[in-house]
């Protein structure tokens, strides 16, 4: 009796679970909405989509600027490098667009100078984004900075290769 049960509650809870689903088509056939809705409805409950076939947040598409999520500096430098203008500038754009969106700036620097002036050099980097992004629309409560200096490494070693790479702000949504 328990084993006939058993195989009695497998085989109606997927269809008990699904009869209560209703598909987007079935919804516009019943409502009448029109293709822009539909395309509307589906980018709410399935992720938007762009030409390329992309489906999701805008801040995962590979091919966006928003993908770039590090920006790197020169040695002993605090100036935004011109190839990540656009970057900013879309991030900024994206902060706009969404005004409850928090993004944490995290500075780093390279190995070489002293622990306190790491930390600062990191700071320096973190507000220099910052202020891009304020000039751009990004609001001041949308944007918080911290700096690691030299503590968290992107990449160990101890020559140029490895220290570009830890010369950076890592933006965090």
């Amino acid at each position: 009796m328990q084993l006939l049960l058993k195989k009695l509650a497998l085989l109606t809870f997927p269809v008990f679970m699904l009869s209560g689903c209703e598909s987007v088509d079935s919804l516009s056939q019943e409502e009448g909405l029109s293709p822009e809705e539909m395309a509307a409805m589906d980018a709410r409950t399935h992720g938007a989509a762009d030409s390329a076939g992309f489906r999701g947040s805008p801040l995962n598409d590979p091919k966006s600027p928003l993908s770039t999520r590090v920006i790197y500096f020169e040695y002993d430098s605090d100036v935004i490098r011109s190839e990540f203008q656009s970057a900013i500038e879309a991030h900024a754009a994206y902060l706009a667009s969404h005004p409850n969106t928090v993004m944490t700036l995290e500075g780093h620097a390279d190995e070489r100078g002293s622990r306190e002036y790491n930390l600062a050099l990191g700071e320096r980097r973190a507000l220099a984004v910052r202020r891009q992004l304020n000039v751009l629309g990004g609001s001041a409560g949308q944007l918080r900075t911290v700096s690691y200096g030299e503590e968290r490494p992107a990449t160990e070693g101890h020559d140029e290769s490895a220290y570009s790479m830890n010369r950076r702000v890592e933006i965090i949504y």
